[in-house]
């Protein structure tokens, strides 16, 4: 049996990068794991009324668990750092955070964000940089038939529909899931977010109201490191090649 660590900032972080890609591996019989660094207590509250953030906080919670339901996954864990303050935090504690839970689950697969972030967040991009770190960190504890395959993860679609313009890519992507079958689940995920109404409208018009269409048929990789060893992220010149994690 195969597992497979993904690692966000937020809430929903999960659901418009990977929500297709879990419930894949989820319904292929795998064990699939979520880390949720921070509880979205800055994030838009959507329709709902909250008189704090640690309310907005257990509210975006209580959807996260919702998703994770949705997409099979076998266990989130909440480090509950504050929204927007992982750059402000001490990194070498972070990063020991993140390696203490891949010792925990020795995951095959790790999936993160890029180093720009995709949307250029801060907390996305601190997140990746100590992923990253933790990986090169704990893999000499490891033997080596333990070594993750590690992946950032890209949403390259994610601008089609609204103005604002996202940061350069900082890699090049390499590697597409086919998650044709389970569009509608990752739908239904991305639709347990509702307090996160404005950035779905934005990202993934209709899908609050059932209609799917805007979802694609890939969600989209780079592999960087796998045996222990950095991978040179090479593009295929017959495109972007459909691969399994």
């Amino acid at each position: 049996m195969k597992k497979l660590l993904f690692l966000f900032p937020h809430p929903d972080d999960e659901s418009f990068a990977c929500a297709g890609t879990l419930a894949k591996y989820h319904e292929a019989g795998e064990e699939t794991y979520l880390v949720c660094a921070t509880s979205g207590c800055k994030g838009k509250s959507g329709p709902f009324q909250f008189t704090c953030r640690e309310e907005l906080a257990s509210h975006r919670e209580q959807e996260l668990r919702q998703a994770a339901s949705i997409l099979g996954i076998t266990e989130t864990f909440l480090y509950r750092y504050p929204d927007g303050s992982l750059a402000d935090q001490d990194f070498a504690k972070l990063t020991g955070r993140i390696a203490e839970t891949l010792l925990a689950v020795k995951p095959n697969v790790v999936v993160t964000f890029p180093p720009d972030g995709v949307t250029g967040h801060p907390d996305h991009i601190t997140l990746s940089k100590a992923t990253v770190q933790a990986v090169l960190q704990v893999e000499p504890m490891l033997h080596p038939e333990h070594y993750s395959d590690f992946y950032f993860v890209s949403i390259p679609h994610y601008y089609d529909h609204c103005q604002d313009k996202g940061p350069q890519a900082a890699v090049p992507i390499t590697g597409k899931v086919d998650i044709s079958p389970y569009r509608q689940t990752k739908g239904e995920a991305l639709r347990a977010h509702q307090s996160q109404a404005y950035s779905l409208n934005r990202a993934y018009p209709g899908v609050l109201e059932g209609d799917f269409s805007v979802i694609g048929n890939y969600e989209y990789y780079t592999l960087v490191r796998s045996k222990g060893k950095p991978v040179d992220p090479q593009v295929c010149a017959q495109g972007i090649r459909i691969i399994e994690l």
